[in-house]
C-alpha cells in the first residue's frame, strides 16, 4: 500500500510541476508581449493563422479549426478575434463552402506584427523551457 501511496503522490507532484511550468510560462509571455498589445492567448492565433500565408493555401483557417488547436472556449475565442480584428490584425469572412462558417486571416498589420513578437515568443519558451 505504501508503495502505491509514493506512486501516486510522485504522479501527482510531476502534474503539479507541468502545471505550475505552464502558468509561469503563460505569465512570462504575457508580461514580454504587454507591450506590443498581445497577450499570450493572442499570439498562439496570429502564431497558428501564420502558418497559412502561402499563396496555394487558402490564406485563413475556420474559426472551428482555430478553436481545435488553441486552448480557449467558443465564447472566448470569439471576443478574442473579434479584439484582433478591431485592432486590425486579423480579418474575418464568410465561409464560401458553408455560409454558417467564418474564416480568420490575418491582415498586413498582423503578419508585421506578429514577425516582430515572434523572436520575443521564441525567447520566452527557450528562457522557461530550458530544463
Amino acid at each position: 500500500m505504501a508503495a502505491v501511496n509514493k506512486v501516486e503522490r510522485a504522479l501527482v507532484d510531476q502534474w503539479r510541476d507541468i502545471l505550475a511550468l505552464h502558468a509561469h510560462t503563460q505569465c512570462e509571455l504575457d508580461r514580454a508581449l504587454h507591450p506590443h498589445g498581445l497577450c499570450a492567448s493572442d499570439f498562439e492565433v496570429l502564431d497558428l493563422l501564420s502558418e497559412r500565408t502561402a499563396p496555394e493555401e487558402s490564406g485563413a483557417y475556420r474559426v472551428q479549426e482555430i478553436s481545435e488547436r488553441v486552448h480557449l472556449s467558443q465564447s472566448a475565442l470569439s471576443r478574442l478575434v473579434a479584439r484582433l480584428e478591431k485592432d486590425g490584425l486579423v480579418e474575418r469572412a464568410m465561409c464560401a463552402e458553408d455560409r454558417r462558417g467564418v474564416r480568420v486571416a490575418l491582415t498586413a498589420k498582423g503578419s508585421d506584427l506578429y514577425r516582430e513578437v515572434l523572436p520575443i515568443h521564441r525567447a520566452v519558451l527557450a528562457k522557461m523551457l530550458a530544463g
